[in-house]
């Protein structure tokens, strides 16, 4: 039995809001016109899901995210045969799904994922272009307008959690960083609504934990925390106590660092 599906489901109908840092948004479609598979490197939460999202809306491409985890296996992504009253039936996964109707397929935090399972990807980021699934004796070639992104925190990386050398040389890659003051402040103030006095006092104590990074610190405060806290504090949420919520308490059980970040965030709305 066939399976229908429509990939119209998977087209992003509205902008998603993205600021460009530098040039990176039409280095992307010169990329995208090559077909080239693209690595996106960077912390949590510095706008690489929302800079696939804002691409695939400008190209008018469908997308296909997947969150990757250390339990998601080939067929998690290529597919699998299932039991139904009618017998079997093959169900396409999101990579096949993706490859075999044009869409642009999103692999989030790659190197959660075992590197067993993204070996299946290889065939599909260089000159072949092909899928081959084994289980039902089919190889596919990628539709055209299909492209591969892949995305991770290199502040994650250890020797049990990285890419092969045989993956990264597949893809072209991006660089992201959490932005400027002045423009993660603008950032803040159109996504949220906040004025931006009250941004840019969120900002300050966001850099503030980044330089913390190293220091008792894994990760510093993300843009999207930044997002968060501004979003309470427009819903008339004390600025104290909606970074506290959003900012200190997310990121850290330490008690000692959860004090520093308390002691900023009171120096800065004090």
């Amino acid at each position: 039995m066939s399976q229908t599906f429509d990939i119209d489901q998977y087209r992003i109908k509205d902008e998603p809001y993205y600021q460009p840092q530098a040039n990176e948004v039409e280095l992307y479609q010169a990329a995208y016109r090559s077909r080239l598979p693209v690595m996106l490197k960077g912390p949590t939460g510095c706008g690489k899901s929302r800079f696939v999202e804002h691409m695939a809306w400008k190209l008018g491409k469908p997308l296909i995210t997947v969150a990757c985890n250390e339990d998601m296996t080939a067929s998690d992504l290529v597919g699998r045969y299932l039991l139904d009253a009618g017998g079997t039936r093959w169900l396409d996964g999101p990579l096949t799904l993706a490859a075999r109707y044009g869409a642009i397929c999103y692999l989030d935090e790659v190197v959660e994922a075992r590197q067993d399972t993204t070996v299946v990807i290889h065939p599909l980021t260089d000159h072949r272009r092909t899928l081959p699934l084994d289980k039902k004796g089919e190889l596919i070639a990628a539709h055209p307008d299909f492209q591969l992104v892949i995305s991770y925190n290199p502040g994650y990386q250890s020797l049990m959690k990285d890419l092969k050398q045989s993956t990264r040389q597949r893809f072209t890659a991006f660089d992201f960083e959490y932005p400027s003051a002045e423009l993660e402040t603008a950032i803040l103030a159109k996504e949220t609504g906040l004025d931006a006095e009250t941004a840019g006092k969120l900002v300050r104590i966001g850099i503030a934990a980044r330089n913390l990074k190293g220091h008792g610190l894994v990760e510093g405060i993300s843009t999207r925390l930044l997002v968060y806290a501004a979003t309470l504090i427009n819903d008339g949420v004390a600025p104290l106590d909606a970074c506290r919520m959003a900012l200190a308490r997310p990121i850290t059980d330490d008690a000692d660092i959860r004090v520093t970040l308390d002691h900023a965030i009171d120096a800065v709305f004090a």
